[in-house]
């Protein structure tokens, strides 16, 4: 797996370089690769159905139609978000099991933390004490996964105000931030993360039983 960091940009910047990535990766141009960012403020939308009726009032937060799964949530700076472009071998086409490995990876990283993330029989995410720290909303074409999800780290919660993110009260969002004092800079979450993904899609790609389980 291969690590792209394209830092703090747009979200076209990165939509354009998972656009290319993906298109690689279908071809056997590239290998599997996790691109890791931060974006400018921007709420994306969803194909969920009604996700529109979620968006309260944008204000002067653009607004984004993307081709992932789920509603409409919001990206902003001091959020770390990944776009795993991964292809899912053939005894892996299995977008639910790759789900849960992806929730796993994150649960195992926060645990580098002392933060006990869960996830939510009914919700895809990441979930700690009762509120969403990371959210999840993939894609897939051809069996190469794109989109991905966003974890909150000190990333100024207001914006979620405007808008009911994944269809929820934005009073259920929360960030690292809020559990661990001082929050872990980004480059260090990005680590952990990278180190937690890496160990799960090697395991989970090869043909392991089951999405490997957070760590106790």
């Amino acid at each position: 797996m291969k690590v792209r960091n394209l830092g703090r940009c747009s979200y076209a910047v990165a939509h354009e370089t998972m656009v290319t990535l993906l298109t690689d990766r279908i071809a056997d141009r590239c290998a599997d690769t996790l691109i890791l960012c931060e974006h400018d403020p921007v709420f994306t939308l969803g194909t969920a159905r009604n996700a529109t009726d979620n968006l309260l009032n944008a204000g002067d937060i653009p607004i984004v139609e993307v081709r992932r799964g789920g509603d409409i949530t919001y990206h902003g700076p001091g959020q770390l978000v990944g776009y795993p472009i991964f292809a899912l071998p053939e005894h892996r086409h299995d977008l639910h099991g790759y789900l849960r490995g992806l929730e796993g990876a994150l649960i195992d990283a926060l645990g580098h933390f002392g933060v006990k993330g869960e996830r939510d029989p009914r919700n895809t995410g990441v979930w700690v004490q009762g509120q969403k720290m990371a959210a999840i909303g993939i894609a897939c074409k051809r069996w190469v996964t794109w989109h991905g999800f966003a974890l909150n780290l000190s990333v100024d919660l207001s914006p979620y105000q405007r808008i009911n993110p994944c269809g929820m009260e934005s009073a259920l969002v929360t960030r690292l931030a809020d559990h661990v004092s001082p929050c872990p800079p980004i480059d260090t979450v990005s680590q952990a993360i990278v180190a937690s993904l890496s160990d799960w899609w090697d395991n989970w790609r090869l043909g392991a039983s089951a999405p490997v389980q957070p760590k106790t």
